[in-house]
């Protein structure tokens, strides 16, 4: 890591962590995933990693994310951006070099930390680490434009809830996509299923998708749920966490929709499932 970070020009301020790394860090969770942002252009990144003889492969180049694969580990690094335009779906993105115009595009305020990668300094320019001490989930800005620029920021915002928060969700977040649930229609459904399914398996999200389900968030996307699918989802997630089984979105996806082998077939073919899990859903 060392070897990467002197590479990027770390100790020149032109490397930073970002997002998940940050946030878990700071709430001594497991940081799995270390991502990097940097104010170097894409082609310089590779530059330099080839350089350091340091393998790089173009993953994302057109928007500014070369991976890394150094000691055995791969690193997401991404040239800072702004947002030039954007339909809901996908952003046009052009290069820039200033970090709080960068945090700024993120959804939530603690996805928008960066550390200094030597001395552990951490940036905050949305009030991202009080809101991690609160537990609160919020987006940065206006919600109704971070929802135009993305509509999976809906969903992913309960699942951030589910899994950061604590307590009642922010309002104007949550009447925000409120609001917007039918732009949930326009994603693609792969999209929709990794999400959902995220956010089924977590830890406990029983409380967080019973305030989905009173406010017709999955509606537009699964309308098969059943009458009785939270109190059978909540059954479920007792019986794992009694068996000692560890969560899984799909069994909990199951528990939601009635029993009823045509509305999991239909339910599968509208996700866009896996063979495998449509059989197993």
């Amino acid at each position: 890591m060392a070897r990467l970070l002197d590479a990027l020009g770390a100790t020149e301020g032109l490397t930073r962590y970002v997002g998940g790394a940050v946030r878990d860090d700071l709430l001594d969770l497991p940081v799995s995933d270390v991502d990097l942002a940097t104010r170097l252009q894409p082609d310089e990144v590779i530059r330099r990693l080839e350089a350091a003889r340091i393998k790089a492969v173009p993953t994302g180049i057109d928007h500014g994310t070369v991976t890394a694969v150094s000691d055995g580990h791969a690193y997401e690094i991404t040239t800072l951006r702004r947002d030039v335009s954007t339909d809901g779906r996908r952003a046009t993105v052009a290069f820039t070099t200033d970090w709080e115009e960068d945090a700024a595009r993120r959804d939530f305020t603690i996805n928008a930390l960066s550390a200094d990668p030597l001395t552990g300094e951490v940036f905050d320019y949305f009030g991202g680490a009080s809101d991690l001490l609160e537990r609160h989930v919020r987006f940065i800005g206006d919600p109704l434009k971070r929802i135009a620029e993305d509509h999976l920021r809906i969903l992913r915002y309960f699942r951030f809830h589910a899994r950061f928060g604590a307590g009642k969700p922010d309002i104007a977040a949550l009447e925000a996509c409120t609001q917007r649930a039918n732009d949930l229609m326009a994603l693609s459904r792969e999209r929709i299923a990794d999400e959902l399914l995220k956010l089924l398996a977590l830890t406990d999200p029983s409380v967080t998708v019973g305030i989905m389900l009173e406010r017709a968030i999955f509606k537009p996307v699964l309308p098969e749920i059943a009458a009785d699918g939270f109190a059978r989802l909540e059954a479920a997630i007792a019986a794992e966490q009694a068996a000692g089984i560890a969560p899984d979105g799909l069994r909990r996806l199951a528990a939601l929709l009635p029993s009823d082998v045509a509305v999991a077939q239909a339910v599968a073919a509208r996700l866009k499932l896996s063979n495998k899990a449509r059989k197993r859903l």
